[in-house]
């Protein structure tokens, strides 16, 4: 059962406070942010608004001062006194927008990923259309599993991360059909090549580790797909990754209140 600290929607017309929706299933984008410390500070946050307020757009959903509202609701719930360990979920529709703070749960290294024969509706942006992959994350511990969504015998992503494979020292992700998170895009930035290929289920075993990257699950080696039989071989690049990602929380900046 997920715990909220904070759960709040307002009018975009106006900014005025309604009963929460969630708004899953709604024709609309969403982010989730990794808010920690006191004061507080959002991992990437620069990036992660850019890039909502890009997909908002291509979704039609460009109200005037729409950044500006959203910053707005932000300085309003968030707070200098607190000490965050959450992740801030910003969702929007035409009409409405939400924001969540739940507790940000640190994901063990006896992972395991689940495959499940399911595609997120247009994966190239993170819409709202969720409501297939909550049924199964929330039968989860989500400190030990995931889903990994497989559409034609293909890997493609998580229910809530970008996925990596290493074999013989080389790190691959899926060719497209998935969405490039903020985490994600940092990691690229980082590592000198990452190679694009089509991940088939069948050849999964020839990959010594396979890694989980975003928002709520950072960086996390899976241990295990039981499913099929594979183990992970080492953790020699999830402790790679982990150095880069340590990095980035330590130069992350102080939220700016207005």
């Amino acid at each position: 059962m997920v715990t909220f600290l904070l759960k709040k929607s307002y009018h975009l017309k106006d900014l005025k406070e309604i009963d929460f929706k969630d708004l899953w299933g709604d024709h609309g984008i969403f982010t989730t942010m990794w808010i920690f410390g006191k004061p507080p500070k959002i991992l990437f946050f620069k990036n992660h608004l850019s890039n909502l307020l890009k997909s908002l757009k291509k979704y039609k959903i460009n109200k005037r001062f729409i950044k500006s509202n959203i910053l707005q609701i932000l300085n309003k719930n968030l707070s200098k006194k607190k000490n965050y360990n959450h992740l801030l979920r910003i969702a929007l529709n035409k009409n409405t927008i939400s924001i969540s703070l739940r507790k940000r749960l640190t994901p063990k290294l006896n992972f395991n990923l689940k495959l499940v024969n399911l595609k997120r509706e247009k994966p190239q942006f993170k819409n709202l259309k969720y409501k297939k992959i909550l049924s199964h994350l929330s039968q989860m511990d989500n400190t030990k599993s995931d889903i990994g969504l497989v559409f034609n015998k293909k890997l493609f992503e998580t229910g809530t991360s970008n996925l990596l494979f290493v074999r013989n020292d080389k790190i691959f992700t899926p060719k497209k059909d998935y969405y490039e998170g903020i985490t994600y895009k940092y990691f690229k930035s980082k590592v000198k090549k990452i190679y694009k290929k089509e991940i088939f289920v069948k050849e999964l075993k020839k990959f010594d580790e396979i890694l989980l990257i975003g928002s709520g699950k950072g960086v996390t080696s899976v241990k295990t797909i039981r499913q099929i039989g594979w183990k992970r071989k080492n953790l020699k690049h999830y402790n790679i990754f982990l150095r880069y990602y340590r990095l980035a929380i330590r130069n992350s900046n102080l939220y700016r209140f207005n």
